[in-house]
């Protein structure tokens, strides 16, 4: 008899080929270069900066879940969020619901009845990544975990293009601890509106990568980089001090037990 009938059958999965994987982490340093040169900018070089970042970050994160799940996820997930977040955003511009009432500026360039084209690729750039973690740390509740993680990001984002005049917003109530230019209601919206997305595209998108395909790997150095890149930038480069202590502890809460699952396994493995 021949030995190969007792060998196991190789489950394993094979990563991506050199040349895809030159292109993918050439994407992601291109992105983070783009993020560490904008506290570096002003003016018409800060806002070309600002849009390429959103596109770069947007491209980045298509040919990952092309790379690791597929291109029906890759399509799918783009085609979900950008018209859900330009349906939330429309809806949000114009009626105060359900982040608050804001006004876009001219300066993030096209846009479609009112909203930015780049403001949905920007929900592009998150949504990925969130559902990514939402379903490691808890696949039954993977909605309220994605939209905790969007909520989180946005703590970041949000103080940072206001300051830069990208939108404003007309305050009336609470306002966001140690940001008084942005409404509480904004990140309550961001919760509803992300645990929304992100039930539907975790009903809708394989949950298996693809058995030849990029692991999280690159998902985890944005994630890693957005966590420290927010702190940092806050503290010595925008002065906000406050802000880099909210988004730390709510983002870094959100991503601790993500790290940890990706070093010592979920509990329900060990």
């Amino acid at each position: 008899m021949s030995l190969r009938y007792y060998r196991p059958r190789n489950r394993s999965r094979r990563g991506i080929t050199p040349a895809q994987s030159y292109l993918l982490f050439g994407l992601l340093a291109a992105e983070l270069g783009l993020q560490i040169s904008y506290p570096l900018t002003s003016g018409s070089a800060l806002r070309a900066i600002t849009i390429a970042t959103v596109y770069f970050g947007a491209a980045f994160i298509f040919l990952h879940a092309v790379y690791s799940y597929g291109n029906r996820y890759a399509y799918t997930l783009l085609a979900v969020g950008l018209l859900y977040s330009w349906g939330v955003e429309e809806l949000g511009s114009r009626s105060g619901w359900p982040f608050g009432h804001y006004t876009y500026s001219h300066s993030l360039g096209l846009a479609i009845l009112g909203v930015p084209l780049v403001v949905p690729f920007a929900w592009i750039m998150m949504l990925h990544p969130a559902l990514i973690v939402a379903r490691r740390i808890t696949p039954h509740w993977a909605f309220l975990y994605g939209g905790a993680v969007l909520m989180a990001w946005d703590l970041f984002l949000d103080p940072q293009m206001v300051s830069d005049h990208r939108w404003v917003w007309k305050l009336s109530g609470a306002t966001v601890p140690f940001e008084h230019q942005i409404p509480l209601s904004n990140a309550a919206g961001w919760l509803f509106a992300g645990m929304g997305v992100i039930a539907i595209l975790h009903l809708a998108l394989p949950k298996e990568r693809k058995r030849v395909g990029a692991n999280s790997l690159a998902i985890d150095i944005l994630l890693g980089w957005t966590l420290f890149a927010g702190l940092v930038g806050n503290i010595f480069y925008f002065h906000r001090p406050g802000v880099a202590f909210l988004g730390t502890l709510v983002l870094g809460g959100l991503l601790v037990p993500y790290f940890f699952t990706l070093t010592f396994g979920r509990p329900d493995q060990l």
